[in-house]
């Protein structure tokens, strides 16, 4: 039974994949560790509850960095609205999180259950980043790890060259590889590029919000207001990002092609702050021409068809 612990900023596509978790049959959601990201960790903290009110699952819940280590915080409120549900009519929740600090959290229950946890990270690495600083030994302690964000070819969404969930942290995004890259199995990377290359269409995504049951329908509300914008902007497919990560979490199988690489953040520069670099030349014995070791597994292929079966079985 795989045990996971979700770190999230809570909008609507890492809603969709907490969904994922926490209806597959083979996997205990042992917390789920909330930051700033798509939306203030306030709502966020509002977001998660409803999640586990719909599923009927008791996960203890963890608030974590308001803010990133460094940069000014820009939200993502356009994709994912300023509540983080696209504005859905969605009830509240009597449910509360623990009081101890998400950081904090992350450092206890990785000491207490070394290499029992899988971490899947779906926002800005904000809650990673301190803990590792707090705690060095936390990468030994891990079964595995991986990130939703980046790019791996300069094709941004935050900016022309940055995705969101990096360019809202880079400097935690370069103390994650810094640390946790440090040797294998490296941190697993589903970027936005490999998002883009598996896209549903427009007929599965209307289908999948109409399985009559309260999970589509909660689907269906908080992806609206996104869904009606993009498809009058003439974008022909609807992508996943977060779900496309949690799929490789719970079925690793699903990996079709993967590749190590040394990668690093651009902090500086008046266009590529927050991109990704990705040093794709040839290395020799291991090491690439700059005398660096791989930090991160690439993952470039998913086999689609497994992936639409764990979103299908996510609302029915």
């Amino acid at each position: 039974m795989r045990k996971l612990i979700i770190d999230t900023d809570a909008g609507v596509d890492d809603s969709q994949a907490i969904l994922m978790a926490l209806t597959h049959p083979n996997t205990i959601v042992s917390a789920i560790t909330m930051v700033t990201g798509n939306v203030h960790v306030t709502e966020v903290t509002k977001n998660v509850p409803r999640i586990l009110d719909l599923c009927d699952a008791d996960v203890p819940h963890y608030v974590g960095a308001e803010l990133p280590l460094v940069a000014p915080y820009v939200d993502a409120a356009h994709v994912h609205g300023d509540d983080g549900f696209g504005g859905a009519d969605i009830p509240q929740s009597t449910r509360q999180p623990e009081d101890e600090h998400a950081v904090n959290a992350l450092i206890r229950l990785i000491n207490e259950n070394p290499n029992e946890y899988e971490i899947l990270a779906l926002g800005p690495l904000t809650n990673l980043a301190l803990a590792v600083r707090l705690d060095p030994t936390l990468p030994d302690k891990i079964k595995r790890l991986v990130i939703m964000g980046g790019t791996i070819g300069a094709h941004g969404n935050a900016t022309a060259l940055a995705e969101y969930n990096f360019y809202a942290d880079p400097e935690a995004v370069q103390i994650v590889l810094d640390t946790f890259g440090k040797s294998a199995p490296y941190p697993e990377l589903i970027s936005w590029e490999t998002t883009l290359a598996h896209c549903m269409s427009w007929d599965w995504y209307e289908a999948w919000c109409n399985h009559g049951t309260d999970r589509s329908e909660f689907v269906h509300k908080i992806s609206e207001r996104f869904v009606a914008r993009i498809r009058e902007r003439g974008v022909t497919k609807y992508a996943l990002p977060d779900p496309l990560a949690m799929a490789i979490t719970l079925e690793p199988d699903l990996i079709e092609k993967s590749d190590d690489y040394y990668t690093a953040m651009e902090l500086g520069g008046t266009y590529a702050r927050g991109q990704l670099m990705v040093d794709y030349r040839d290395m020799i014995d291991g090491v690439t021409r700059d005398g660096h070791f791989p930090n991160m597994t690439v993952v470039t292929q998913i086999n689609m068809d497994g992936f639409q079966q764990l979103l299908d079985d996510a609302v029915k």
